[in-house]
């Protein structure tokens, strides 16, 4: 038996690591941290919008800045990852939108017009600073994780969204109580930063983690992970290729853009539960801010639990020979299907009956948040950085519209009937289409075009 022959025995018999699972905890935290501070804005709303005296518009405005900024800069977020890597683009970009939330609290020193403007800026900026996280996550869950695992990768570091609301709802809505609207902003934004240096420290790529051996290496090569995306080949590759070639090529394939289109919807009940939810339980059930803190941990969990078994699910039937688009495909009607139960929520005067009955909502919206693993499994090698930013670029829209629309029905009706209508019926459009327009998932061939 030659040397070789030899090696490769060892390899094969070795124990691979589990590094790929270390990996992808870094990414669920951060995730975390990325959506309490989305929402630290929801939890302090009611106190905020009586400091400032804001009408229920204003508020949706204030909202919404965070998704403005958010959608523009995910095509320059995206290419910067396609040209710098993940690494040190989401660094800076958690640096960044924590140091922003922080000084969010500065506003409560200001009055008027004056702490109004600033406080839209502020979140303007967190938006800007935000925007390459999950094209991010998506990237790095494509180099660590083979095909048959990538489905829980995703739904774990996107039910991060709700564990956000488990964990840190009730905490900032203590927070606010005991000591006002603006600490939240200092405590979530000092979080941030701490987190920042550990992802600093602690990320590698596959082919570089001190920590991976040859085993999980080749597991991880054989079941189609992206091993080699954040070499210094592939980084060079993205800097040459023409990007407004990368974009035309992705917008027009009817797979990728029924997929994004999807996300809008499914993303308009995000957006629901990040910034209205709470003035929801406050206004129309009557709660003070500190029960609703808590309260709306419950339907978080149920959302936590959905996101994982959805990941759980669909990676279940891929590898029992399900194809994959059928295995993508079902958990996301199914969950959607349960989502737009929140319209009974109109019907029923009973607040525990209410929770529960959002709670099943938002268990399938997690079940049916699968589109990061879809954007994982669909989008070209050169350019998953664009691909992943266009899809947030089209879901986050829902950031800007969301907010606003629900603020102007809520002032023209002085109810939220209207506004879980509209929530559910945009789960309704996201089932359309993934049944009637996505067709087959699959890897897009992509054309490569040089700048």
């Amino acid at each position: 038996m030659d040397a070789q022959a030899l090696a490769a025995g060892r390899q094969n018999s070795q124990t691979r690591t589990g590094t790929r699972w270390g990996i992808l905890l870094i990414l669920f935290i951060v995730t975390t941290i990325n959506y309490a501070d989305r929402a630290s804005i929801s939890i302090a709303g009611p106190e905020l919008s009586k400091s400032l005296g804001l009408s229920s518009v204003q508020m949706g405005f204030i909202f919404s800045a965070f998704a403005w900024s958010y959608v523009l800069a995910q095509i320059p977020g995206g290419w910067l990852l396609d040209r710098y890597g993940s690494k040190g683009t989401y660094f800076f970009s958690i640096f960044l939108w924590s140091f922003f939330t922080m000084l969010m609290g500065l506003v409560g020193f200001l009055s008027g017009a004056a702490a109004i403007a600033v406080l839209f800026a502020l979140r303007l900026l967190v938006g800007a600073a935000e925007a390459p996280s999950f094209p991010g996550n998506s990237r790095i869950a494509s180099a660590w994780f083979p095909v048959s695992e990538r489905g829980l990768a995703a739904a774990i570091f996107n039910s991060a969204q709700y564990f956000a609301t488990v964990i840190f709802a009730p905490f900032m809505g203590w927070i606010v109580h005991q000591w006002g609207w603006p600490s939240v902003f200092y405590v979530m934004g000092s979080l941030g930063i701490m987190m920042s240096v550990v992802w600093k420290f602690k990320l590698h790529d596959p082919q570089t983690h001190p920590r991976i051996n040859a085993a999980e290496l080749q597991y991880l090569k054989d079941g189609g992970a992206l091993i080699d995306l954040e070499t210094a080949h592939q980084t060079k590759k993205a800097e040459q290729l023409d990007t407004a070639s990368i974009i035309k090529q992705l917008l027009s394939n009817r797979m990728l853009l029924g997929v994004y289109i999807g996300q809008y919807c499914i993303n308009t009940l995000t957006y629901f539960f990040l910034t209205w939810f709470p003035v929801y339980l406050v206004t129309e059930r009557h709660m003070t801010i500190l029960k609703a803190g808590f309260v709306a941990a419950i339907p978080a969990i149920a959302g936590f639990i959905g996101g994982v078994l959805g990941g759980i699910i669909s990676d279940r039937m891929i590898k029992a020979g399900v194809s994959l688009s059928k295995a993508r495909k079902t958990p996301i009607v199914i969950g959607l299907l349960m989502a737009m139960s929140m319209i009974f929520c109109n019907y029923i005067s009973t607040d525990a009956i209410v929770i529960a009955t959002m709670s099943l909502a938002f268990f399938g919206k997690g079940i049916g948040a699968l589109g990061w693993a879809v954007v994982s499994d669909t989008a070209p090698k050169e350019a998953g950085g664009l691909s992943g930013a266009l899809f947030n670029t089209f879901g986050n829209v829902a950031g800007i519209t969301t907010p606003i629309v629900i603020g102007y029905i809520l002032q023209a009706t002085g109810s939220f009937a209207g506004a879980l209508v509209f929530v559910a019926a945009n789960a309704a459009i996201a089932i359309f289409c993934y049944v009637f327009i996505v067709g087959d998932i699959k890897r897009m061939e992509f054309k490569p075009v040089t700048a």
